[in-house]
């Protein structure tokens, strides 16, 4: 584990970020999950089983951020991207529209990303985020995010992605997301 330290922005005291056992720590990382992101029990329930699927992939990575007494505080997980991929194939065309769908091809999915709202705005998305997608063989990065500003999206802004694709609409998603693309290595902050 290393420290969310200030090369990746301001640190938060103690946080660990490193790999972890997702699979074996799905129903904390969902509870990270619902804080961050206001889901209710019954969405927390089907996302438990599409994690653990995602979780199946040999080329799967999760990283978390632990606290000096090892309480998941954040975590990300992705995995190269498949065109036969349920996510794909709902974002292809509105990548083909735009021109985009190359990213779909050799790229690394950033599948969540969450940080707890007790410790956002510390550099531990930032941290896991860069961490994630430095150790990965692929040459660029994908993810979708609800379009809206925020938080999240400014920080992949400032990390080099740029919007492949805007208002996407998922099946049972009630607001439409943005799929965004970033080459690897991601940017750093200016110094």
């Amino acid at each position: 584990m290393a420290p969310a330290d200030a090369a990746n922005g301001p640190a938060n005291p103690g946080i660990e970020v490193g790999p972890i056992d997702l699979a074996a720590r799905v129903d904390e990382a969902l509870q990270v999950q619902a804080a961050a992101f206001g889901l209710s029990q019954d969405e927390i329930d089907v996302r438990r089983h599409i994690v653990l699927r995602h979780l199946d992939h040999p080329e799967a990575r999760a990283l978390g951020a632990l606290t000096p007494d090892g309480r998941l505080v954040g975590f990300v997980y992705g995995l190269p991207n498949d065109r036969a991929h349920w996510w794909s194939t709902v974002v292809e065309p509105y990548l083909r529209a735009t021109g985009s769908d190359g990213w779909l091809d050799d790229s690394f999915v950033i599948t969540e990303l969450h940080v707890h709202p007790d410790h956002q705005q510390h550099g531990i998305g930032r941290t896991l985020i860069t961490a994630i997608t430095d150790a990965v063989p692929h040459p660029r990065s994908i993810l979708s995010a609800i379009d809206r500003d925020s938080p999240a999206r400014t920080l992949y802004h400032a990390l080099g992605y740029r919007d492949l694709a805007r208002q996407v609409v998922f099946p049972s998603a009630s607001l439409p997301y943005a799929v965004m693309g970033a080459p690897l290595p991601l940017l750093r902050p200016q110094r």
